[in-house]
């Protein structure tokens, strides 16, 4: 799974956002299922940047915003990023092609709605 988060950084803030951005990337490179991550400024805007994520599952990216240090580094940068669906799964890369792991009704449920039954369902 891919996370590309896209920031506006006035140029006077270049330096602090990538000394911000290191450290966020460190706390995620220690949480289990990181893969790696990059930290990237566009050639043609020098107020564009972008901090890419990659993970062996939307599982893992969500249990990471739990931990203490991407709590402390991370979330604060993360913040600064534009409001935008920022998670992707992976379906076509150079190992080939994987099917989606979408669950079907993804766009009709919302969160918490398809935990399973409810316990009062249950005998």
């Amino acid at each position: 799974m891919l996370v590309v988060t896209r920031f506006e950084v006035p140029e006077e803030q270049a330096q602090e956002f990538q000394a911000q951005a290191q450290a966020a990337l460190s706390a995620f490179a220690a949480r289990p299922g990181y893969v790696r991550g990059r930290v990237g400024r566009s050639t043609d805007d020098p107020t564009a940047w972008v901090l890419s994520t990659e993970w062996d599952g939307v599982g893992s990216y969500r249990r990471s915003l739990s931990g203490y240090d991407v709590k402390v580094e991370a979330a604060p940068l993360l913040a600064r990023g534009r409001d935008e669906p920022s998670a992707y799964e992976v379906l076509v890369s150079d190992d080939g092609t994987s099917p989606s792991r979408r669950a079907a009704d993804a766009a009709r449920t919302g969160v918490g709605e398809s935990s399973g039954p409810a316990a009062s369902d249950l005998p």
